[in-house]
């Protein structure tokens, strides 16, 4: 078909979208994921006008971005399952009003600690955009169109971050800290009008799960008793601790020790990014190719790599501001290649509880992620050697967790979910080829179908009599 309407069939065998309207779908998506980023990612570049401002430390003012990363996670456990009872709708529009106010308030904050627990309701209201989104997915694509959709979600969503700092940095040159919050509670309500209007309900009703809080319960019980779900939310976990880690110690590494301005910042942690988006969008390429699972891994490895020797240039001094950045932008190339594909391997077998199934592995995100924030914090911004060695940890775990307990060799790829007990699996009909067809091809070339018999049906009697001798029976010898 024309590259123009081209059709992308949804996973439940519907009619599909056409390239347009597939685009608007991307659009509406990475807006909502791109909610969660810039709420964490805005305020970075301020992280110094805040503790001048309130009189807080490094630490306490760090402690903010680890509360917006528990309260992501704590968002995504309850969201998820919510948006498996009563839909996508009616979550997302509910967060994002909250999302609103707890963005008003954390502007008026008077004092570091009210600040950091209404930036803990900031974070659980914009978790509904990452887990409501990503069960979006599962609900209308699965296996490899469905990490081809999340690799063109990841350039959306991957803009976010990237810009974040910078805009956060463009910001403060006409207001100060708390007009950041201001410009999120303004996005937030460009995101209600975009939910209401531009994202239909995509979980059927009877595809919606009613046992209350005893299934979800039973149903969280019963996705972490599968080992390769557990490897796999610890792999992206640990990624995700060593990009936090990055993002929580690299505004005070780049200004305070490396004397960047705040655009500069902004700009470097841009250019430093661009590797994420890059490899999200070669990942859909890539992705046809070779299977997720080792794609996740040859990134985890190179990943461990970059981080070893940014931590030995750390603490040597050798390259300067170029011995972190260059590691830093090969951690978060390969951090692109994880993003899209472990998703689609965590959820390929959970599409009935796919906003409960999104729901943990977007908290184990933001949970492992919240504990870098203040180990960096905790060992000083002297220098760029905490950072890079909280990055080099997790990344050396996410490799152990992806080899050792999610092992790739073990993973079954892409394929559909068992069929619900009781209900015979479908089978794929096979290629229509007429008996007699098969028959004579058969026999004429071993040589033993005669000119005239050559035209005529193949029957049960000719199928036996014209087998060699020494494969028939004694009783079918004698019949013929």
């Amino acid at each position: 078909m024309p590259a123009r309407t081209r059709a992308v069939p949804d996973a439940d065998g519907g009619t599909g979208l056409s390239r347009s309207a597939m685009i608007r779908r991307v659009l509406v998506l990475g807006a909502l994921t791109a909610l969660g980023p810039l709420t964490i990612d805005l305020y970075l570049p301020a992280f110094p006008d805040i503790a001048g401002d309130l009189g807080a430390t490094e630490a306490q003012v760090q402690l903010t971005l680890t509360g917006t990363l528990l309260g992501f996670a704590v968002g995504q456990l309850i969201l998820g399952p919510w948006s498996d009872a009563v839909g996508r709708r009616r979550p997302l529009i509910a967060a994002t009003l909250m999302h609103v106010v707890a963005s008003l308030l954390c502007a008026l904050a008077p004092t570091i600690e009210v600040l950091g627990v209404f930036r803990v309701l900031q974070g659980m209201a914009a978790a509904a955009g990452a887990v409501v989104s990503m069960a979006v997915v599962r609900d209308l694509y699965t296996g490899l169109p469905a990490v081809q959709l999340l690799s063109r979600l990841m350039l959306v969503t991957g803009v976010a971050p990237v810009l974040a700092p910078t805009l956060g940095g463009q910001v403060l040159q006409f207001t100060d800290w708390r007009g950041v919050f201001w410009v999120l509670a303004a996005l937030g309500l460009g995101l209600v009008a975009v939910v209401v209007f531009g994202l239909e309900e995509t979980l059927p009703e009877d595809r919606r799960r009613s046992g209350g809080i005893a299934d979800t319960v039973r149903t969280y019980g019963s996705i972490l008793h599968e080992r390769a779900f557990v490897g796999l939310i610890l792999t992206g976990g640990l990624m995700m601790a060593a990009l936090f880690g990055y993002i929580a110690g690299s505004s005070f590494v780049f200004q305070d020790v490396f004397g960047l301005s705040e655009q500069g910042y902004g700009i470097l942690f841009g250019v430093n990014s661009l590797g994420l988006i890059i490899a999200t969008q070669l990942n859909a390429r890539l992705v046809r190719r070779v299977r997720p699972q080792w794609i996740v891994a040859g990134a985890l490895v190179a990943a461990s790599s970059a981080a070893a020797l940014m931590l030995v240039f750390a603490a040597t001094g050798a390259l300067g501001i170029y011995g972190i950045a260059v590691p830093l932008f090969v951690i978060l190339t390969s951090v692109g290649f994880t993003m899209p594909n472990i998703p689609v391997l965590a959820l390929a077998r959970h599409s009935r509880s796919a906003g409960t199934a999104a729901a943990l592995l977007g908290a184990m995100n933001f949970a492992v992620g919240a504990v870098s924030a203040p180990l960096v914090g905790a060992f000083g911004s002297g220098s760029a050697v905490p950072m890079a060695g909280v990055m080099l940890g997790m990344s050396v775990l996410a490799v152990a967790a992806m080899f050792l307990i999610a092992r790739p060799r073990h993973l079954t790829g892409l394929e559909p979910d068992p069929p619900i007990t009781g209900q015979t699996p479908p089978v794929a009909p096979e290629p229509h080829l007429p008996r007699e067809t098969a028959t004579a091809g058969r026999r004429r070339r071993l040589g033993r179908l005669s000119p005239d018999r050559a035209h005529r049906p193949a029957t049960a009697h000719d199928t036996v009599r014209d087998r060699p001798a020494r494969q028939r029976s004694r009783w079918q010898r004698s019949r013929s």
